[in-house]
């Protein structure tokens, strides 16, 4: 009976040590293959320090972490060839983050930020989540600065990834070059990719399914008015709720009622083309 007793004991250990080694990983493939850093790998860089976001958009207050610049872990762009960061989460939010945003932070501009979870100091759920904001998260140093919107933090990041400009992966979210610079298409394109796209798609353009596309198979301004999706997007309780709904919505001072107009005209154009 000792023998069998200890026999267990040993098989317990060595089921449970692979899962106390294993650690977080991040993966980075900037052009020079994929490159896939641990969380102890990132927290002792140099360059690692703590900081602290006065306003961070997931926890909607003061947080303090251990984090690594994003610009250190990008390199040289001008020789990598990409204009945009693929940032992928594990939920499925895919948010594509221009890479002249995150070079601002080189001058005078938001910096952005690997925020590391420490397995000594795990950080605290999420607000009505069962989750922190880890492993990794990027997060923005006076995101004012830049125009940083709410969804260009993505938490729990699984990676990241150079690529090119969304418009010239998916065609379909092209508007025609005759449309004056101000247009409310061509505004409300950008605000799309900045906000949208994260979750929907819009025609199959776009990474995450976290949402439902826009596009297909009809698109939503065909069966929606515009009151509507403008009541949608400010808060999408006041319109419709369900029981595992996750759209959050956008108060006027993440998207002003003028650039949900112009959301809204875009996503009626591309019904046209």
């Amino acid at each position: 009976m000792l023998i069998r007793f200890l026999a267990l004991i040993i098989i317990t250990v060595l089921n449970v040590a692979p899962l106390a080694a294993k650690e977080n990983i991040l993966s980075f493939s900037f052009g020079k293959g994929v490159l896939s850093l641990s969380a102890h790998e990132l927290l002792i860089r140099p360059d690692a320090k703590t900081i602290t976001i006065p306003a961070d958009v997931s926890y909607r207050r003061a947080m303090t972490y251990r984090a690594v610049p994003l610009i250190a872990l990008i390199g040289d762009v001008g020789k990598l060839g990409f204009t945009t960061i693929e940032a992928r989460a594990k939920d499925g939010f895919v948010s594509q983050i221009p890479v002249s945003l995150i070079m601002q932070g080189a001058s005078g501009g938001s910096v952005a930020w690997i925020a590391i979870e420490e397995p000594k100091a795990p950080w605290p759920n999420l607000p009505d989540k069962q989750v922190s904001a880890g492993p990794f998260y990027l997060v923005w140093e006076n995101p004012e600065r830049s125009s940083v919107g709410s969804e260009q933090w993505p938490y729990a990041l699984a990676g990241l990834t150079g690529v090119d400009d969304p418009v010239r992966r998916w065609p379909q979210l092209a508007v025609d070059s005759s449309l004056a610079s101000d247009a409310k298409e061509r505004l409300g394109q950008a605000s799309f990719i900045k906000n949208c796209i994260p979750c929907h798609r819009l025609n199959g353009a776009g990474e995450s399914a976290t949402g439902p596309d826009l596009g297909k198979p009809m698109n939503v301004t065909t069966y929606m008015t515009a009151v509507g999706l403008h009541a949608l997007i400010r808060d999408p309780k006041s319109v419709r709720r369900w029981p595992e709904q996750q759209m959050l919505g956008f108060g006027p001072e993440k998207i002003p009622d003028a650039e949900i107009d112009a959301l809204i005209a875009f996503l009626a154009y591309s019904a046209k083309r």
